[in-house]
């Protein structure tokens, strides 16, 4: 485990409203790369403006997996059914409990989930309303007096 702390107080000194960037970043700290690697995933960016998550999730049912998402939090978690009592010689395929989260984006949005052949894959997609994107201001000048103008 990781025991080195980060003070990313400098960074947010002119900055207003990333109080969620530092907790973020604080709990990216706490975890070990043991932690994170349980199912298997990839994140991958397919445009400018579409990205996709595939996880390992073998023998999983889809039932059994939720995929949630709670503001700018996208949690994928399963409990799966306990065993039927079988007499295991070997085991060597995981199908226990997990549960990871992604820290989404503002205006990103889940376009679908889907699985196949043992991979849950979720389509997410940037969707700026259109008051929140960039517009040009125009400027107005005051109209100018007739004992200026002369």
């Amino acid at each position: 485990m990781r025991t080195t702390t980060f003070d990313f107080s400098p960074l947010f000194r002119t900055a207003v409203g990333f109080d969620r960037v530092t907790r973020m970043l604080d709990s990216a700290a706490q975890y070990s790369d043991g932690d994170l690697s349980y199912p298997p995933y990839n994140i991958q960016q397919t445009d400018d403006e579409r990205y996709c998550v595939t996880m390992a999730v073998a023998g999983f049912k889809p039932a059994e997996i939720e995929v949630i998402l709670t503001e700018n939090t996208l949690t994928i978690k399963s409990d799966p059914e306990s065993e039927d009592g079988s007499k295991w010689i070997y085991k060597g395929i995981a199908r226990r409990a997990f549960e990871r989260r992604f820290q989404l984006a503002d205006h990103i949005k889940v376009e679908n989930a889907d699985m196949s052949d043992g991979l849950l894959t979720i389509e997410l997609a940037r969707e700026v309303p259109e008051e929140k994107k960039a517009r040009k201001i125009p400027i107005r000048s005051a109209p100018l007096l007739e004992d200026e103008a002369a």
